[in-house]
Protein backbone atom coordinates (compact mmCIF):
# COMPACT_ATOMS: atom_id res chain seq x y z
CA UNK A 1 0.00 0.00 0.00
CA UNK A 2 1.28 3.47 -0.89
CA UNK A 3 1.06 5.59 2.26
CA UNK A 4 2.60 8.74 0.83
CA UNK A 5 -0.39 9.40 -1.44
CA UNK A 6 -3.33 8.36 0.76
CA UNK A 7 -4.24 11.93 1.69
CA UNK A 8 -3.65 15.34 0.25
CA UNK A 9 -0.51 15.91 2.34
CA UNK A 10 1.68 14.69 5.19
CA UNK A 11 2.66 16.55 8.36
CA UNK A 12 5.74 16.45 10.58
CA UNK A 13 6.48 18.83 13.44
CA UNK A 14 3.59 21.11 12.51
CA UNK A 15 4.90 21.46 8.96
CA UNK A 16 2.82 20.21 6.02
CA UNK A 17 4.26 18.67 2.86
CA UNK A 18 2.58 17.53 -0.36
CA UNK A 19 4.20 14.06 -0.08
CA UNK A 20 6.85 12.08 1.79
CA UNK A 21 9.46 12.80 -0.90
CA UNK A 22 9.06 16.51 -0.19
CA UNK A 23 9.34 15.87 3.55
CA UNK A 24 12.51 13.80 3.06
CA UNK A 25 14.14 16.39 0.82
CA UNK A 26 13.35 19.12 3.36
CA UNK A 27 15.11 17.10 6.06
CA UNK A 28 18.18 15.96 4.12
CA UNK A 29 18.17 17.81 0.80
CA UNK A 30 20.35 20.65 -0.36
CA UNK A 31 24.03 20.76 -1.06
CA UNK A 32 25.41 20.00 2.42
CA UNK A 33 23.01 18.12 4.71
CA UNK A 34 23.57 14.66 3.22
CA UNK A 35 27.33 15.34 3.07
CA UNK A 36 27.37 16.23 6.78
CA UNK A 37 25.34 13.12 7.63
CA UNK A 38 27.75 11.05 5.55
CA UNK A 39 30.72 12.35 7.56
CA UNK A 40 28.94 11.54 10.84
CA UNK A 41 27.76 8.07 9.83
CA UNK A 42 30.72 6.15 11.27
CA UNK A 43 31.50 8.18 14.38
CA UNK A 44 30.70 11.38 16.27
CA UNK A 45 32.84 14.38 15.35
CA UNK A 46 33.76 17.81 16.59
CA UNK A 47 32.93 20.88 14.52
CA UNK A 48 36.57 21.39 13.46
CA UNK A 49 36.84 17.76 12.34
CA UNK A 50 33.85 18.29 10.06
CA UNK A 51 35.41 21.52 8.73
CA UNK A 52 38.61 19.64 7.84
CA UNK A 53 36.72 16.79 6.19
CA UNK A 54 34.46 19.15 4.20
CA UNK A 55 36.80 22.04 3.36
CA UNK A 56 34.60 23.55 0.65
CA UNK A 57 31.73 24.36 3.05
CA UNK A 58 31.87 27.75 4.72
CA UNK A 59 31.82 28.00 8.52
CA UNK A 60 28.50 29.83 8.45
CA UNK A 61 26.88 27.23 6.19
CA UNK A 62 28.20 24.30 8.23
CA UNK A 63 26.96 25.88 11.43
CA UNK A 64 23.52 26.63 9.95
CA UNK A 65 23.15 23.15 8.44
CA UNK A 66 24.16 21.47 11.71
CA UNK A 67 21.56 23.56 13.57
CA UNK A 68 18.88 22.56 11.06
CA UNK A 69 19.85 18.88 11.26
CA UNK A 70 19.74 19.12 15.06
CA UNK A 71 16.36 20.91 15.02
CA UNK A 72 14.96 18.21 12.72
CA UNK A 73 16.21 15.42 14.98
CA UNK A 74 18.84 13.88 12.69
CA UNK A 75 21.91 15.13 14.56
CA UNK A 76 22.63 15.40 18.26
CA UNK A 77 24.86 18.13 19.72
CA UNK A 78 26.52 17.46 23.06
CA UNK A 79 28.45 20.17 24.90
CA UNK A 80 31.16 19.22 27.39
CA UNK A 81 32.50 21.79 29.84
CA UNK A 82 31.15 25.08 31.11
CA UNK A 83 34.02 27.46 30.34
CA UNK A 84 35.93 27.95 27.10
CA UNK A 85 37.34 26.01 25.54
CA UNK A 86 34.22 23.88 25.56
CA UNK A 87 34.04 20.63 23.63
CA UNK A 88 31.08 20.13 21.25
CA UNK A 89 30.46 16.73 19.68
CA UNK A 90 27.99 16.07 16.85
CA UNK A 91 26.57 12.60 16.25
CA UNK A 92 23.70 10.96 14.44
CA UNK A 93 20.49 10.35 16.35
CA UNK A 94 18.50 7.17 15.82
CA UNK A 95 16.57 8.99 13.09
CA UNK A 96 19.81 10.15 11.47
CA UNK A 97 21.24 6.63 11.68
CA UNK A 98 18.16 5.26 9.94
CA UNK A 99 19.19 7.36 6.90
CA UNK A 100 22.65 5.70 6.61
CA UNK A 101 21.51 2.91 4.22
CA UNK A 102 20.11 5.60 1.92
CA UNK A 103 23.39 7.56 2.14
CA UNK A 104 25.28 4.40 1.21
CA UNK A 105 22.98 3.85 -1.79
CA UNK A 106 23.45 7.47 -2.89
CA UNK A 107 27.24 7.04 -2.57
CA UNK A 108 27.20 3.80 -4.54
CA UNK A 109 25.09 5.36 -7.29
CA UNK A 110 27.32 8.45 -7.46
CA UNK A 111 30.44 6.27 -7.70
CA UNK A 112 28.85 4.33 -10.55
CA UNK A 113 27.96 7.53 -12.44
CA UNK A 114 31.53 8.83 -12.06
CA UNK A 115 33.02 5.50 -13.21
CA UNK A 116 30.77 5.44 -16.29
CA UNK A 117 30.65 9.12 -17.25
CA UNK A 118 33.27 11.07 -15.30
CA UNK A 119 36.53 10.72 -13.43
CA UNK A 120 37.76 10.67 -9.87
CA UNK A 121 40.18 13.52 -9.14
CA UNK A 122 42.79 12.81 -6.48
CA UNK A 123 44.55 15.80 -4.89
CA UNK A 124 43.54 19.18 -6.26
Amino acid sequence: MKYECIGDAVRLNRKTYPCTVSLTMDLVGGKWKAVILYHLKDEPKRYNELRKEIPSVTEMTLSLQLKQLERDGLVSRKVYGKKPPIKVIYSLTDLGSSFVPILESITKWGNQVVREKGEFIIGN
